[in-house]
Order: structure tokens, then sequence, then C-alpha cells
């Protein structure tokens, strides 16, 4: 039975995704709605992506503090599955902080360090600005700051041949 609802639950995610990106569906509150159900469903079933989708969705556009402390839940619980966008949400939420995640520098750095190290430029990019302006309790450390900067572009320049179409993938 965990198979058929893993099953299901990955069509359910798709639809969502189909829903959310489709320009021609007119964005009536009625498919939005029926968006963040299946979102808020496939999440609750550990759906990774959905975990982070739908997590970043009520912790930045949530209307209550409830909202957005679920939304910060279910980011973390997204970044500890691996997901390489959560991992960087979840810095960025010990670094600024948020009522069920007080600000933690050594957190922050832990996060952006995983997902940086995965692949996602944006939180390699944030830790060689760390390292080159010594920010989030790290030590001034050029040589860690270039490495850093270096990984960044690299995950940055992969990210722009794969959104070209210039890196050949094997389906």
């Amino acid at each position: 039975m965990t198979q058929a609802s893993s099953l299901f639950t990955r069509l359910e995610y798709r639809l969502a995704e189909q829903l959310f990106h489709t320009r021609w569906l007119p964005r009536s509150p009625r498919t939005q709605r029926l968006t963040m159900h299946l979102y808020q469903r496939c999440a609750d079933a550990g759906h990774p992506a959905a975990l982070s989708v739908y997590g970043h969705m009520l912790f930045h556009r949530g209307l209550t503090p409830q909202d957005k402390a679920r939304g910060a839940r279910y980011v973390m619980e997204a970044a500890q599955a691996g997901d390489i966008r959560a991992q960087y949400q979840a810095a960025q939420i010990y670094e600024h902080g948020c009522v069920l995640y007080p600000r933690r520098d050594d957190r922050a750095v832990t996060w952006y360090a995983r997902a940086g190290e995965s692949g996602h430029p944006l939180a390699a990019a944030r830790l060689a600005r760390a390292y080159g302006e010594g920010q989030l309790g790290l030590p001034v450390d050029r040589e860690r700051a270039a490495e850093w900067q270096q990984l960044a572009d690299q995950a940055a320049g992969l990210a722009e041949a794969l959104d070209s179409g210039e890196v050949e993938t094997r389906h």
C-alpha cells in the first residue's frame, strides 16, 4: 500500500506542478486553492520537493504566524531529506531567524555549506561573501572565500548550461 500511496503522491505533485507553472490556465482563486491543496497533501505525505515548495510558499507568503511556522518546519524537513533548495532556505531561516528557529550563524553556515557543496550557486556565493567579509561568525579567510566563489561560479555555469540545453542529458 505504501508504494501505491507513494505513486499517488508523486502523481498529485506532478499535477500541482503543472497547475502552478501552466501559463494558459486562468489564475482563478479556485485553481490556486486546488494547487495549494495538492501541494499540502503531498507535503503532508512527506514528498521532499513538495515539502520544499509548499514550505517556501507558506514561510514567505503565509498570512498567519502559524502558516509561517508550519512553512519553516516543512522547509527544515525537506532540507534534512536532501533538497538543496530547501537547504539554502534553511540557511536563510537560521541566518535571519524566525519564531521557531532563532538566529544561529553556526547552523546557517552548516546549511549554506551543504547546499553549496550540492551545487546551489547562491549558497556557495553567500559563503564566499561571508568568508571574504567575516560574516556569520566566520573569520576573514580570502583563500576559503575564493574556493567558495569558484564553486559558486561552477554551479552557476552548470545551471546556465542546463537552462540553455548545452549539456547533454540522458533520459
